[in-house]
């Protein structure tokens, strides 16, 4: 758990160092720190779609774990969470953005990329997707469980702290609290991987990370405006391709 949780505090870090540099930023750089945000996200999105070789998989994943999601209201269930956490931690800022949003049609609806006041609950689900669905996070994780190799973990740390600190740049302080799922998740899979970790193969990890990028893409996609895209109920895909790779063997196609 000790990787875990310097993960975490590198979160918290990166966040309070995002806080400063957000402050004193006029409004035209709080835009220009924005899109280089979604920028970011894109390049780091597209590198990790990219090694995916079972594309089939990867499109029946996204299509199935997108419907499943929205069924269940996963987007809905988080922002709604962030927005508490929001209403108990955030700024008065936040406050009066979440009600605004509150009185609009769709009170889960993302808004403007090219707001400079997004909310706390804009930046608590971003930042908790993209900090959750990459490799490093379960590979890290199996690895430190398993055979008490930290590395990796402590790798992802560095970069989730510099990454924090963008993100909070242009979305603000409720991008720190992403560090409870971080924790959360990452803390469950170091404590089940001595059981957990024959079952993880090469292949699984590759096709896992490959959902990971594409959920990232499309934070950066809603980042930049240029479609409104509800991330948070695309995530019910990474079980669908967890259950997709066990047909490999038998199903070539794919």
């Amino acid at each position: 758990m000790i990787a875990t949780l310097i993960n975490v505090a590198t979160i918290v870090i990166g966040t309070i160092i995002g806080l400063f540099f957000r402050k004193g930023l006029p409004e035209r750089a709080k835009e220009l720190v924005f899109v280089s945000t979604g920028i970011i996200s894109l390049i780091i999105g597209f590198s990790m779609a990219l090694t995916s070789t079972h594309i089939v998989a990867l499109a029946l994943s996204l299509i199935l774990g997108g419907l499943l999601g929205n069924a269940i209201g996963i987007e809905d269930a988080v922002f709604r969470l962030g927005q508490v956490l929001g209403r108990r931690f955030g700024s008065k800022e936040d406050r009066n953005t979440q009600l605004d949003q509150a009185d609009s049609a769709n009170p889960g609806a993302l808004q403007s990329a090219q707001t400079s006041k997004p909310s706390f609950a804009f930046g608590f689900l971003n930042a908790s997707v993209l900090f959750c669905v990459g490799a490093m996070a379960l590979v890290g994780s199996f690895k430190a469980g398993a055979e008490q190799d930290y590395s990796l973990l402590l790798t992802k740390s560095v970069m989730d702290g510099f990454i924090a600190i963008m993100f909070t740049g242009a979305m603000g302080i409720g991008v720190g609290f992403s560090a409870l799922p971080v924790f959360l998740y990452q803390g469950t899979l170091t404590l089940l991987a001595s059981r957990l970790a024959h079952l993880v193969s090469d292949t699984l990890l590759t096709e896992l990370s490959a959902v990971g990028g594409a959920l990232v893409i499309m934070i950066g996609i809603n980042l930049l405006n240029l479609k409104k895209i509800r991330t948070g109920d695309f995530l019910p895909a990474l079980v669908v391709m967890l259950l997709l790779t066990l047909l490999f063997p038998f199903v070539p196609f794919l």
